[in-house]
């Protein structure tokens, strides 16, 4: 073990991203600006679409951020390879939190423009009236997310931090990893919960559901694996994850993907259910708006392409073994994903089928910045941590 341990000491240069990961955040950075200028210039040009995109834009990518963490707290819970060759890239996303923070002050400088219930002449409505008074307005807004992301960013910060320690100190213990994790995962859940009900649920704020924040657990969780999936079928055509990534860990991340997808659908059914069972008149119109006005075609869409034929395509072993037909997958689901929250954002401002240009704009502009921003998190430390037991027993499979 020491001889290894040592050799690991020794080659950390060569467990650097490759040079590609540079190239990749310089690009990443010009679609950004040029995505972000876009956008600025459809506030302007189209008031009408942007602030909806620019919701969808940011659960997206937010959710992408706290998605890496997740795993990454699972990672840490139960270990194993098929999460440590991912590790740095779970962390990587997980430090793009700050950049979150910072996307979400044009929402809460622009509260009216979304939500309907923090215009003057919604507190007509008694019943709005109450909530707005005991819940949904601008101090309890702001509050709760500054609340929302020093418990997320605090969470990121040591799990990286810690990282970090154990790749210049051997033999440091793994307890405040777990101890951390376990309690991390329970207070991400609420968190998140929380979180949509503030900014997606309060929507159609006369409307309830108690899954709807696991809706988006599932979502965060699938739509990280299918990132990481992505970024390492890139990286291991190349040195040094191309020495050490291997089918079986694909066939892991693969089996993952088709779990969450599962997870995924059970809860959208089972809040169906309930709803559609109880017929009740306040549980209704949320489904009503998605189920007239081309919605249903969209929603359609989601039941075939993100659940029903990437559960048969996943359910085959050789699939799920090569990253090179995996990535295709992967991509195609985080696609969905993006239509999932834009199905379930757009319809609370648009009766009808609603495509604009500056959805894709805003998609690209903070897709970018996130991405650069992702980039340049991975290239600050080798692609394994150091001196972690399961980084050790890896490369001991490849010496």
């Amino acid at each position: 073990m020491t001889m290894t341990t040592t050799a690991i000491k020794l080659n950390r240069s060569d467990l650097m991203a490759p040079p590609v990961a540079q190239v990749m955040q310089q690009r990443s950075l010009i679609i950004g600006v040029v995505g972000a200028v876009a956008a600025i210039a459809g506030a302007f040009l189209a008031p009408a679409s942007f602030y909806s995109a620019y919701l969808v834009g940011f659960m997206f990518w937010l959710g992408l951020s706290l998605g890496c963490m997740a795993i990454l707290m699972l990672h840490h819970l139960v270990g194993g390879s098929w999460s440590i060759v991912i590790r740095r890239l779970l962390e990587s996303g997980m430090m793009a939190l700050p950049l979150m923070a910072v996307l979400f002050i044009p929402i809460l400088l622009n509260l009216p423009k979304i939500y309907f219930w923090a215009r003057p002449e919604s507190l007509a409505d008694p019943k709005i009236a109450d909530i707005a008074h005991s819940y949904l307005n601008f101090n309890g807004i702001l509050i709760r997310a500054i609340l929302y992301f020093v418990i997320w960013f605090g969470m990121a910060y040591f799990l990286n931090r810690w990282s970090t320690e154990q790749d210049s100190i051997a033999g440091q213990s793994t307890l405040r990893f777990r101890a951390l994790s376990g309690l991390g995962m329970v207070i991400y859940s609420f968190a998140i919960s929380f979180a949509v009900i503030d900014w997606v649920m309060s929507l159609q704020a006369r409307w309830i559901s108690t899954i709807y924040g696991l809706l988006f657990v599932a979502g965060e969780a699938l739509s990280a694996f299918c990132f990481c999936v992505v970024i390492e079928t890139i990286l291991a055509k190349r040195k040094p994850m191309s020495d050490y990534l291997t089918d079986t860990e694909v066939h892991d991340h693969g089996k993952l993907m088709l779990a969450f997808v599962m997870v995924f659908a059970y809860f959208n059914f089972s809040q169906w259910l309930i709803i559609w069972a109880g017929n009740l008149p306040e549980e209704i119109p949320w489904y009503k708006a998605r189920l007239n006005g081309g919605w249903q075609y969209v929603g359609l869409f989601l039941v075939i392409f993100h659940f029903a034929v990437p559960f048969a395509l996943l359910l085959s072993r050789q699939l799920k073994r090569k990253a090179g037909t995996l990535v295709w997958l992967a991509s195609w689901l985080i696609i969905m994903r993006m239509v999932d929250i834009y199905w379930h954002i757009e319809p609370a401002f648009h009766s009808e089928v609603h495509l604009s240009w500056v959805l894709f704009a805003i998609l690209a502009g903070m897709g970018g910045l996130w991405m650069a921003y992702f980039f340049h998190n991975l290239r600050a430390r080798p692609l394994l941590p150091l001196n972690a037991p399961q980084t050790l027993r890896l490369l001991e499979r490849e010496h």
